[in-house]
């Protein structure tokens, strides 16, 4: 890796940085995913500080590597990343889900610098990913790029997630890397109290995916098995279950499904906040 990238103590700092944006975009909307924004800030903090290659807000490079989140309903998180990776001004972030902002409550592609694809019906993402890794094998000025695409583990009991695993893995495609967002919570419930996804590695792997984990608050290891998957990649597919706490970074959020789709109040803020920390 180049000296200029930052490590792991530094990329543990942004994504402190990326939870207190989220807690105050939520805060000042009165609605967003919290608790699915907070566990994904470290995936898409290493990510984009660290991971993706050839990257630019405009999407003018061809063979930039592309990023799906297709738990759409976390936005909050995503934008929170790219405003502090410099896609759009971090002030931006208070016209979140406002008439005619360019942060919508689920991603645009025409509308949000950066953003690859538009996402927010659950189950799609990969598919989408899918395409543009075929499209990747077939356009030169493409080549060498990777798509990641981040899910959520409650979203693993669409079908259409395992359709595109199985064409993925059968015929294995190349530059492609699922990653599992498994904080083991959804809308209403606990995930295996819903419908139970588990064993997620023995799965991806019967579907002929090379599958990895890792801790998904551990910067570190995090980032190591992340570019491990995008070299591994270029042989065939490669998910990666990132173990996750829904609500990471509060007390009072972590584990909860209340915090799905709920926005803190201003003493829940306050508290919150605090947690956080500067």
């Amino acid at each position: 890796m180049a000296c200029n990238l930052p490590d792991p103590a530094e990329l543990a700092e942004k994504a402190k940085a990326a939870r207190r944006l989220i807690l105050q975009t939520t805060h000042h909307a009165r609605m967003g995913h919290t608790g699915g924004s907070l566990s994904e800030a470290d995936i898409l903090t290493a990510l984009f500080f660290r991971v993706l290659r050839n990257r630019d807000p405009e999407k003018t490079h061809p063979c930039r590597d592309r990023f799906i989140l297709s738990k759409g309903h976390a936005s909050v998180g995503y934008y929170a990343v790219l405003a502090l990776r410099g896609y759009f001004p971090v002030e931006a972030m208070q016209s979140f889900d406002s008439l005619g902002s360019i942060l919508q409550a689920h991603p645009d592609m025409h509308k949000t610098p950066g953003v690859d694809m538009s996402s927010g019906s659950l189950g799609q993402g990969l598919s989408c990913g899918l395409g543009i890794a075929l499209a990747v094998m077939r356009r030169p000025e493409m080549r060498g790029a990777k798509t990641f695409v981040l899910l959520g583990d409650g979203e693993l009991q669409e079908g259409q997630v395992w359709e595109a695993a199985m064409y993925a893995g059968a015929k294995q495609v190349p530059g492609l890397v699922a990653i599992v967002d498994a904080n083991e919570v959804q809308l209403a419930s606990a995930t295996a109290d819903a419908v139970r996804v588990e064993p997620l590695t023995e799965k991806w792997r019967a579907f002929g995916w090379q599958a990895l984990e890792t801790d998904g608050h551990a910067m570190a290891p995090l980032v190591e098995t992340l570019e491990q998957a995008r070299e591994s990649s270029s042989q065939g597919p490669v998910a990666v279950i990132a173990r996750t706490v829904k609500g990471k970074g509060v007390s009072f959020m972590e584990g909860k499904y209340e915090w799905h789709g709920k926005a803190p109040n201003d003493k829940e803020f306050a508290l919150a906040m605090e947690e956080i920390g500067e």
